[in-house]
């Protein structure tokens, strides 16, 4: 980092420059949160959607080793550093699932995901185990032409509720009632959310490690 020292034996972490940043995304949503965060960057962001990139498949097991695939995959066909972001909701009586499996969970036989089917399974497979503790985790990777990569996590921890509550968001936000909040993710602001949600806690640690404003 430049103008910061480092401790010995940790290695500095590669500053993001201004310019053309690829989201390796084709969802609109994930799109409209990460273009929020960014904000104020000076980066140009272009989603993977837009480019006409392939998504490539997550083979991985670990919420960073998806991400990792995705943001190098982008790097690589663009040219230019690509962020990714791999995210899923786990339920602690579900083992943690569906977890890295969660947009899998909502996967229709016709490409399409349709995640009422998913919030309704989750809670049918959740229903009369004690406790209702869930978390969202986010990993975000940014990735460069070259290989080189740095990873970040953020957690989200709360509860499950059903019915689901709020049009907003998107994917399972409104079945997940985060910690210290009376509302789902479904039922708050876009500006509420990106202050407390995983991937702004996730976010968080990349921005002080990768941008300057």
């Amino acid at each position: 980092m430049a103008g910061a020292s480092v401790p010995s034996g940790v290695a500095p972490k590669r500053l993001l420059q201004p310019g053309r940043l690829v989201l390796a995304t084709h969802n609109k949503g994930k799109v409209r949160e990460v273009a929020a965060l960014l904000a104020g960057y000076g980066l140009d962001l272009v989603s993977a959607g837009e480019l006409g990139l392939p998504e490539p498949a997550e083979t991985e097991t670990s919420f960073i080793g998806n991400a990792s695939i995705k943001a190098l995959a982008a790097a690589r066909a663009a040219q230019l550093p690509a962020l990714a972001d791999d995210s899923g909701f786990s339920v602690a009586s579900l083992d943690g699932a569906p977890g890295v499996y969660t947009a899998d969970w909502a996967q229709q036989p016709d490409g399409s995901r349709d995640y009422q089917q998913a919030m309704a399974k989750v809670a049918a497979l959740a229903e009369g185990h004690a406790g209702r503790l869930a978390w969202f985790s986010c990993a975000l990777v940014l990735a460069w032409p070259d290989g080189h990569t740095e990873s970040f996590l953020g957690e989200a921890p709360g509860i499950w509720v059903w019915p689901p509550r709020g049009p907003a968001g998107f994917g399972y936000d409104p079945m997940f009632q985060p910690e210290g909040h009376a509302e789902t993710y479904g039922e708050m602001s876009a500006e509420t959310k990106h202050a407390i949600s995983h991937r702004a806690r996730a976010f968080a640690q990349l921005a002080a490690a990768c941008l300057r404003a």
